[in-house]
This record gives structure tokens, C-alpha cells and sequence, in this order.
């Protein structure tokens, strides 16, 4: 028996699969912690994790699963791992992490972004770097190396949080295309990490890691470690991916027009194209893709929106009183389409890029205390994220990205019936939903990469398990509601 198994890196927690290759079909799952994890915010705007605790949890989840399913390590050949994207992981020349992760939802950076792309120029940018420097991980490398000196001299290598994972398994820094782009480092017309953005940040670029294919042998684990994890010896890291990325490949989103989207913290929706194209405003954004090459152009557009998940775990806390998720869902069917005229603006988590890096907050508007309840609450607060995800989707279709069918992991805000219907409603496409995630996208991406299976094999057992058309009686209602919700973001923006 051969297995592999894969890792997803998130914010909230770390999730394990366990695959059997041959029979193509998962034997083991699990995450940790239970509860989310905390994310450190010393000051406002910043959003930190330690990356040590990311192994912790690793070591954690893998002998739980291992341990909870009876499955034999030792015959796990292949490891992969997906990863929270844009996060910034420092260490020094003897491998020590030097600070806290800047991870993805943390807004410190945004000034120096948009220094970055004045600087440049927006040519340049976006031709080159398919992006605004933005708050993405150079950006916030650059921002220790202006607030934080002492530690920036310490430096060794900077790399992103699956990076770091990859390194404590095998004992070797690397990274692969994909990720350099999602950190805005490359250079999509050189082929090539952009010296421009190197230089202007005032960066060495020993600093960065070597690259692997994504897709490739890119490290065996330690004996150390494989008794840390009870597993193989022998078995090999051979892939890696930022979250999204690998979410689309989970659900086999690998060809120009296929679209896949995603609700867990954040709310992204994901299409590939085959071309270079950008948003002149750089709202949603461009990154490579799993099975992008110098030969075969394959980029990610990838709206996110960062209070989505997020929003509805706040409610739960603060609002619920003791419900559980399956329970603010039912209140929340029982409300009218539109939530009594509540609407909610989901902007909460730091700074977005499809309002132009600006962090407007999160914003309940037109609350009336004689009739809205908690329930409208949970109404109007998954219409909002869908709202703001349309919103996005809006910008996409104007890059001449067509969607009439996304993909999506039968998980997290898509186990709301009323969310995804809503969702297939107000966008207008069918939505397939999928019993996989991050974590198995990963473990089926390992085995590709250690070359024990095929891209048809992996993918062999991935059936739809759901679909959901547009609701056409709630349609006409939902946009009217849409449209409201697009007239408050805009008189917020000053649009």
C-alpha cells in the first residue's frame, strides 16, 4: 500500500488527509486545534501567528489521524502541503524563526505597497508583476526592514508559511514559482524574480529561497522527524501550494474558464486563464497557477474577500449565544430575502484588495430595534458576504473571465444551504459542490509529484455530490437587494 498524505496550513487550523493512491480514496482526516486558532493583533491593522506553533499542530494532527484511523505511517511515501498565502516567515542562519509570521490578513504593509507601485509605475507592475506590490510578502519583508532593523540584519531567509513547514520537515528552505508570485517577487515577462522590486525595496536576493517545481521531489523528512510524526523515513515533500491555488486543484481546476471558489476565513473565488490579463486597479489579482510553465501560461485570478468566515465565526462568539453553525443557518432561513432591509457590509478583517487596499471596517447598516432580530443578523450577514464576493465577480467578468459553473469543497460557509443558493443565484452560475478540501487537494498533489500516480488517477475518485441552480422566484428580489448593497459600499468609498 502506498499513501500519501497531505497538509493544509490555515489560519484557523491545521488540517491532515490521509490518501490511499491506488484506491485513489481518503482513509484518514483530521485537524487541530478544535478551536481557532488565535490570531495576535498587538496593534491595529496587524495580524501575527507564530510559525513554531504551525509545526506543534502539524506533529499534533498527524499522530491523532494516524493514531485514530490505525493507519500504518511507514507506508506514507509522499507529503504535501497547502498554506495560508502572503505570509511572511523570517529565520536566521541557524534555521530560528526571528519573529512572529506576518500572515495574510495583516494590513501593515499597505503604505508601503502603495509607495511600491507608484514608484514603479502601474506599467510596470501590473505587465511584470501581474500586481500592485500591495500588501503582499515582499512588502511586508520590506516593512520589517524598516520598523524592525536589528531582526531584518539577522535575516538567513525569508520564506512563506508552507515553505516553513517544508523546511522543518525535510531541513531544507525552498519555494516554488507559485509561491514567489503570490509574495509579488516574480517577474511574469522574465521568467525570472523581479530585480526591479528587489532593488526598489532595497532586498538581497540571497534572502530568497531556491525554487522546485511545483510538482516535483523537493525534500526527504529527517529520521527525527518521521519519529516525531511516526511516519516513513523515506517519504518525500513533493508539493506545495498557497491555499487557493491548491483548493482549485483539489476540485481538478487546472484549465482556462474553470472557476472554484472557497468560504472558510476568507472568501475567494478562483479562475484560471491562459493569458496574461489584469485588473487596472489590481483589486482581484493574478498569481501562477499549480500548473503553470514558461511554455504553457496558467494564472489564477483570485478575488478575496477577507470577512467572510471570519464574520460569521464573530457572530457565532458574540451573537449566537451558545448556537451552533447548522443552528444561526436555520434561524437565518427563516428570515425574508433582503433581511427586513439589514444589510451588511463584511469588511472586518483588515484591508481589502477588491476596495483598493482600503479597510473600511465592518458595517451593519439600517438596523431597526423594533424588528430585526438576531436571526436577521445571520440573514444579512451571509448575504453580505455573498454581496461582496459578487461584487468581486463583477470585476472578474469585466477581465473576460466567463463563469457559468464553479466548483466548491462541500465545507465551511458552503454547508449553509442558504448560502450556497443565494450564491448560485445572485451570480447567475450553477455550483457544483465537491466532499474534498485543502488538505486532500494536497495529499492527491503529493502523489503526483513523487511520480506514484497520475493526474487521472488522483482525480479518479472525485465525485460531485451536489448541484445547485439558481433559485429564479428569489432572483429578481436578491439583486434589488444587491443593488442596495452596492449603493451603501459605494457612498462609504465616496463612489
Amino acid at each position: 500500500m502506498a499513501l500519501s498524505i497531505g497538509y493544509d496550513i490555515g489560519s484557523s487550523s491545521i488540517k491532515c488527509a490521509v490518501l490511499d493512491v491506488e484506491q485513489g480514496k481518503v482513509v484518514g482526516r483530521g485537524h487541530y486545534p478544535q478551536e481557532e486558532m488565535e490570531i495576535m493583533a498587538p496593534h491595529p491593522g496587524w495580524a501575527e501567528q507564530h510559525p513554531d506553533t504551525w509545526w506543534e499542530h502539524v506533529k499534533t494532527v498527524t499522530r491523532q489521524t494516524l493514531a485514530k484511523y490505525s493507519i500504518d505511517g511507514t507506508a506514507v511515501k509522499s507529503i504535501g502541503i497547502s498554506y495560508q498565502m502572503h505570509g511572511l516567515v523570517i529565520v536566521d542562519a541557524k534555521g530560528a524563526v526571528l519573529r512572529p509570521s506576518i500572515i495574510w490578513c495583516d494590513s501593515r504593509a499597505v503604505e508601503i505597497g502603495e509607495k511600491a507601485f507608484a514608484k514603479l509605475g502601474a506599467k510596470f507592475s501590473l505587465k511584470h508583476l501581474l500586481n500592485s506590490p500591495g500588501n503582499f510578502t515582499a512588502s511586508k519583508l520590506r516593512w520589517v526592514q524598516k520598523h524592525e532593523p536589528d531582526v531584518y540584519r539577522r535575516i538567513s531567509k525569508a520564506m512563506l508559511p508552507g515553505d516553513y513547514i517544508a523546511y522543518k520537515l525535510t531541513g531544507e528552505i525552498s519555494s516554488t514559482i507559485s509561491g514567489l508570485s503570490e509574495g509579488i517577487f516574480w517577474d511574469f515577462q522574465r521568467n525570472a524574480i523581479s530585480n526591479e522590486l528587489l532593488k526598489h525595496y532595497k532586498i538581497d536576493p540571497e534572502l530568497l529561497p531556491k525554487l522546485h517545481p511545483t510538482f516535483s521531489v523537493q525534500g526527504t523528512i529527517g529520521r527525527t522527524v518521521a519519529q516525531e510524526l511516526e511516519l516513513n523515513p523515506g517519504a518525500v515533500v513533493s508539493y506545495r501550494a498557497g491555499d487557493q491555488p491548491n483548493n482549485a486543484f483539489s476540485l481538478n481546476v487546472l484549465n482556462p474558464g474553470e472557476v472554484a471558489a472557497t468560504a472558510g476565513t476568507s472568501g475567494v473565488v478562483y479562475g484560471v486563464i491562459g493569458q496574461v490579463r489584469y485588473d487596472k486597479l489590481s483589486r482581484v489579482n493574478q498569481f501562477a497557477h499549480v500548473n503553470h510553465t514558461q511554455q504553457k501560461t496558467r494564472l489564477g485570478v483570485l478575488l478575496c474577500v477577507n470577512g467572510t468566515g471570519s464574520l460569521n465565526s464573530w457572530l457565532r462568539k458574540n451573537v449566537g449565544g451558545g448556537l451552533s453553525y447548522d443552528e444561526m443557518n436555520r434561524k437565518a432561513e427563516s428570515v425574508p430575502v433582503g433581511s427586513d432591509g439589514l444589510a451588511v457590509l463584511p469588511f472586518g478583517n483588515g484591508a481589502e484588495r477588491v476596495l483598493e487596499n482600503r479597510n473600511t471596517g465592518s458595517r451593519f447598516i439600517g438596523v431597526d430595534f423594533n424588528r430585526h432580530t438576531a436571526a436577521h443578523m445571520f440573514r444579512a450577514s451571509q448575504e453580505g458576504i455573498v454581496f461582496a464576493l459578487t461584487y468581486g465577480i463583477d470585476i472578474m467578468k469585466e477581465m473576460g473571465l466567463r463563469i457559468s459553473v464553479i466548483r466548491a469543497g462541500n465545507s465551511n460557509m458552503f454547508l449553509s444551504p442558504l448560502f450556497r443558493r443565494m450564491f448560485s443565484t445572485i451570480t447567475g452560475a450553477t455550483v457544483e459542490l465537491f466532499d474534498t478540501d485543502g488538505a486532500e487537494g494536497s495529499a492527491r498533489g503529493a502523489a503526483v509529484g513523487a511520480g506514484i500516480a497520475t493526474m487521472a488517477d488522483v482525480f479518479r475518485s472525485l465525485k460531485t455530490i451536489d448541484t445547485i441552480h439558481p433559485d429564479k422566484q428569489e432572483a429578481a428580489v436578491l439583486k434589488d437587494a444587491y443593488k442596495r448593497w452596492v449603493e451603501e459600499l459605494n457612498s462609504i468609498l465616496g463612489q
